[in-house]
This record gives C-alpha cells, structure tokens and sequence, in this order.
C-alpha cells in the first residue's frame, strides 16, 4: 500500500534547506519513492499521514545505546535478573527508544552475549516495537576490565554467557570477534580503558593492547564489519586510531594531540554528554558508589572541554548517548549540550542523522528521506533550527512509513 505523507516543512539534513509543503511518497517496502510538491499529486488510493503544521526530519540515531537490562551501577550488572528478564527490559526500552524519535541505534553489548541480537531479531520479525538495531552482541575486554563483571566475591563463579569477551591475548581476541560474528553480530565492540561505571576501573588507564586491537579490526574486516572502541583517555584512544577502528567511544580525557589524529584520520567520535548530567543528579540518590559518583564528576569537566575542541577541529562527532546510563526515551536531550558545546543547530542535528548513518555503513538505508532511504522520520511543532529542544517532544514519528507514536490532537499510533 502507497503512503503520502504530507509534511508542513521538510528539513533537507544534507542542504540545510528547510522547504514547505512537501509530499513524501512510500511504497508498501516502507522506503521514499519520491519526494514531491503539492501540486504534483498524489499516487491512486494512496493512504495519507498529514503532518501539516509540523516540521519533518528523518528518524534519529544513537550510535550508542544499551537497551538490554538495566545498568545497575549500585549492584553488579545482569548478576540479580535472568537473561528471559534482561531481554523483557530491553522490550520496554525499544519501545521506548523510538517513541522519542530515534528510529535506528547502534547497540554495543549487553553483558550477557548475544542478547540484545534476539532483540534486534524480534524488532525485524515484527513481534516487538523498536528501532532498527546493529548489535555488538558482547564487550571484547581484558579480564577484570572496564567490560567484564566486577563487584563480586572473588569465589563466585560467573557463567560463560556473562563473560563471554573476556580475552587474554591477540589470538583469544580473533577467536572470540569470530565467534560474535559468526553468531550474528553486526559489529565488534572493544573495551580500550577503564569505565567510569565499572568498580575499581580507572577510566584513563588503557586495557587492551594495540596489537589486540588491531587483531579485532583485521578479523572484522572479513566479516565486513567496524569495530568500535570504549576509550576514556588519550593512549587508549590513540591505540584504537592506529588500528584503524570506525569509532571512538567517550573521549573524556582525549588530548589535543588524540583529537587530532580524529580529525586527520576521519575516525567517527561517538561522545556522550547528557548521561553524565543525569548521574550527577541522580545517581546519588539512586545508591550508586562515592567512586562511582567521584569518576562521573570529574570525567564531565574533562568530556565538556573536549567536545569543544573537537567541535573546533572538525572531527566527525556522531551522536550517542550510553543510554541506559540515564532512563530510556530521553536521548534528545543531548542535542542541547552538543549546541552548548559550540554546534550549531543544523551540525547537533546531522551528528544523529547524516554522519550517524554513515558511521553505520547505512548511508543507503537511513539518515535522510531521499529517495531510496526507509521512511523513518520523526515530526515536531516547532523549528529545531531555532530551538533544539523541539527535538525532545515529538508530535509523530514513523519507521518505513508507518507511525508509532502519534501525539497529534484527536489520533493516537
């Protein structure tokens, strides 16, 4: 079946062009035919979504998010739910994902393997609501590292499936990228430092080596996936560039020299900032750890200053926001400190559109409404070129053309 939709005003992310009454055309595969005026018509027995009076731009993108479970930073993770639980979570945060607008994500890892794939696999079935998902499936990480499961007695015995990245050497790292991606992965998350949520982890310290690193990107590459690299501080980060990696996680405490070899070498900058905002506020009351509270203190000073620099170096910066650091469906209150952070509007908003797509490889699928490209659009009642937080409320949105979420007076998705 043909839809029309209808839109007030388009924002091209690619031009900047903001155009009136436009018309986008979807065919029953969900993806723009064309994208046309109001005096061209319309397709014989279209159905038409009527968007009037709303701006329209395409659905948005989270280049890193957790929807498995939830991150219980004042426990141990996935050590007091099952894996049938952890998944149910991720229903409810799925849904909640793209009813905020964000109709495509980048999910790096679960700690239970392979998780967040059953997700993924039940979103493409149809049998739950939820953005279109490349999962990391599990965190490649040194043992007791930033990825890996600490907190507990030092006797307690933890099951395979919650340990299933922890490696100790270059060919341990080969063989377990295989095993990811040979189990239906999209992509290799590493751990490269120490985490700020993780207890004991230093965040500036490095974990993996370059050589096991690079032994990731290799395999990878024969699979035909990225790799993506958890780095707090500068050498981690620098070991990661080196080995060719698509993108680099965090950056709290990147150096003026690490950001410059993001910018010469084009490597994506996935750098979360309205988490850190959150836990600040939050996570005290929420029992979390003084060294987990001192850690998120002191890497938002860092992580702030950098994005600054990176803005001003011309580093691509893609949006993502470590969700599940902070509660699911609030993800758009990032482009506010990406604008604070000296973008402006128009680049906030192609960090989660244009440039996340193409950190994906999915430049082809998502990321505008040309045509060709899936009808994901997310509508709002303002202008987010003017006001960025219009982007934290939308009105409707759509994945391959069809609504679910609908706040227009009178209807409902």
């Amino acid at each position: 079946m043909t839809v029309a939709i209808r839109c007030g005003r388009l924002l091209d992310v690619e031009s900047g062009q903001v155009d009136e009454d436009r018309i986008l055309q979807v065919d029953d595969d969900g993806r723009v035919t064309a994208v046309g005026g109001r005096d061209d018509g319309l397709p014989d027995a279209a159905t038409v979504v009527d968007l009037t009076g709303l701006t329209v731009l395409p659905g948005l993108i989270d280049t890193h998010t957790h929807l498995i479970g939830d991150v219980q930073t004042a426990g141990v993770p996935s050590t007091t739910t099952s894996a049938a639980q952890d998944v149910l979570i991720g229903v409810r945060h799925a849904r909640q994902t793209i009813e905020a607008g964000f109709t495509t994500v980048r999910d790096l890892g679960p700690f239970r393997a392979f998780l967040d794939c059953a997700l993924r696999d039940a979103i493409v079935a149809g049998d739950v609501v939820g953005p279109r998902m490349q999962c990391a499936g599990a965190f490649i990480t040194a043992p007791w590292g930033g990825g890996d499961v600490v907190g507990l007695a030092h006797d307690i015995q933890l099951p395979d499936e919650l340990r299933f990245g922890v490696v100790r050497s270059v060919d341990e790292v080969r063989e377990r990228v295989r095993r990811l991606l040979i189990g239906g992965v999209d992509l290799i998350k590493c751990i490269g430092t120490g985490a700020v949520l993780t207890r004991g982890g230093v965040p500036g310290a490095p974990e993996l080596s370059e050589a096991e690193i690079r032994a990731a990107v290799e395999e990878a590459r024969w699979y035909d996936a990225f790799v993506a690299v958890h780095a707090h501080a500068a050498e981690g980060a620098k070991r990661a560039i080196r080995a060719g990696v698509r993108s680099v996680e965090h950056g709290s405490y990147l150096d003026d020299e690490a950001i410059a070899m993001l910018a010469d070498t084009g490597t994506f900058f996935s750098v979360d900032l309205y988490d850190g905002e959150w836990a600040l506020e939050h996570g005290a009351a929420e029992g979390w750890p003084a060294e987990t509270m001192r850690k998120l203190d002191e890497s938002m000073v860092g992580a702030e200053a950098v994005v600054r620099a990176a803005v001003d170096a011309g580093v691509r910066i893609v949006f993502g926001t470590d969700s599940g650091v902070y509660p699911h469906g609030l993800n758009a209150k990032q482009f506010a400190w990406y604008v604070r952070c000296g973008m402006t509007p128009f680049a906030a908003i192609r960090t989660a559109t244009v440039v996340a797509a193409e950190c994906l490889g999915w430049a082809d699928r998502v990321g505008s409404l040309r045509p060709g490209r899936f009808a994901d659009l997310v509508a709002v009642d303002g202008d987010p070129l003017e006001d960025i937080t219009v982007l934290e409320s939308p009105i409707v949105v759509a994945k391959g053309g069809r609504i679910v979420l609908d706040r227009r007076p009178g209807l409902a998705a």
